[in-house]
């Protein structure tokens, strides 16, 4: 533990928290962790302390090109990096567009494919079919007028009948969330 201590302090007059903030906190968080728990518990922390400090050194001997954009990425967070890194490898856009009502430049919008509508009016059918499919199998068989599956598989089927369209928006909308939530709890 003295050699990583002292890892950590030559780190900290290198600049290392300006460098890399959120990993310095970490790793004063993990060494005062560390110094508190007794054997195998202490072994585990101070070898994930020992890789956090190798890790936050590399940052440090990268050049200073490469230590700009960690401080970019640091000040801009990761949506923004992953922006910049979009833009910068994008295609090359159609020339911008400026017209006398707006002075905010456009760009072209690419051609569709022919056959792309087409599909997704069909992946939008197939994705409520399969909905409707599944509500009617969550029924229980002696569901009385207000159970909850029970008038979810109403409001659906009737949404169905009155408003086709609005029903495959709608799916399309709840599949959305569903993904989100499930991107949200990792799974």
């Amino acid at each position: 533990m003295a050699d990583l201590a002292a890892q950590i302090e030559a780190l900290r007059a290198r600049g290392a928290r300006r460098a890399d903030p959120v990993r310095w906190s970490l790793i004063e968080a993990l060494a005062r962790r560390a110094q508190d728990q007794p054997g195998t518990v202490r072994r585990a922390l101070e070898d994930r302390l020992a890789s956090l400090v190798a890790a936050c050194g590399e940052v440090l001997d990268r050049p200073q090109a490469a230590a700009a954009d960690a401080e970019v990425a640091v000040r801009r967070g990761p949506l923004g990096v992953l922006v910049d890194s979009l833009a910068r490898h994008a295609a090359p856009a159609a020339p911008a567009v400026r017209s006398a009502a707006s002075s905010a430049p456009r760009r072209a919008a690419r051609p569709e494919l022919d056959a792309l509508p087409y599909f997704r009016r069909t992946w939008s059918k197939l994705s409520v079919e399969q909905r409707l499919a599944e509500s009617r199998s969550a029924l229980p068989d002696n569901a009385g007028p207000l159970n909850s599956h029970h008038l979810v598989h109403r409001s659906l089927t009737l949404m169905r009948e009155l408003s086709p369209e609005y029903l495959e928006r709608f799916v399309t909308q709840v599949d959305a969330l569903l993904w989100l939530e499930a991107a949200r709890k990792g799974g």
